[in-house]
């Protein structure tokens, strides 16, 4: 049971239901994490204006998508794990892909670079390296790229600590995050 309930589409009135229809209008559904997150509407507004923002940048969906499983993954976010498997199937991610993208994984090297410097950015809080930030532009990231993936990492934390606390319920096919990350 959520420790902090979710918003009734339904019931809904004023900048909630706005919000509420306008996720509707887009996904199609309204995810329990923006059902929940609009108890402040001017959260949720600013979760999607940055969400929007950086999906006009200029890192492709699937490697988004991977990102955000490697924090998932990281920090034993089953909520995130299992929408953003969706998401990435959706993205063109294979299954398999998007299992390992999990555990920090992936079999293309530009990719794993950039889950790999996902995982070590969540291990350290952010106190990499500069071969770490090397790691990146070896393989072709160019600063805006790494910007990118900076803030990628900072949106997720975000939603996996989100849903953490507020024990939303999976309104996805549920995915399992690694069982050690979940214990810690």
């Amino acid at each position: 049971m959520p420790r902090i309930q979710p918003v009734d589409h339904a019931t809904a009135t004023g900048e909630t239901k706005d919000l509420l229809d306008s996720v509707q209008s887009a996904l199609g559904i309204v995810p329990n994490i923006f059902a929940t997150m609009v108890q402040s509407p001017k959260v949720l507004e600013g979760f999607l204006a940055l969400n929007a923002s950086l999906g006009k940048g200029q890192l492709p969906a699937g490697l988004r998508e991977q990102i955000a499983l490697a924090v998932a993954g990281a920090n034993g976010c089953d909520y995130c794990a299992s929408a953003h498997t969706a998401i990435g199937k959706g993205a063109g991610v294979s299954a398999e892909e998007l299992a390992n993208s999990l555990h920090g994984q992936s079999s293309d090297a530009k990719v794993q670079a950039a889950l790999s410097f996902v995982r070590r950015s969540v291990a350290t809080r952010g106190r990499v390296e500069d071969s770490d930030i090397q790691s990146l532009r070896a393989v072709g990231f160019s600063e805006g790229e790494v910007i990118e993936i900076v803030t990628h990492i900072g949106v997720n934390l975000f939603t996996n600590y989100f849903n953490h606390i507020a024990e939303t319920d999976i309104d996805f096919p549920v995915v399992q995050t690694p069982q050690d990350a979940r214990a810690a």
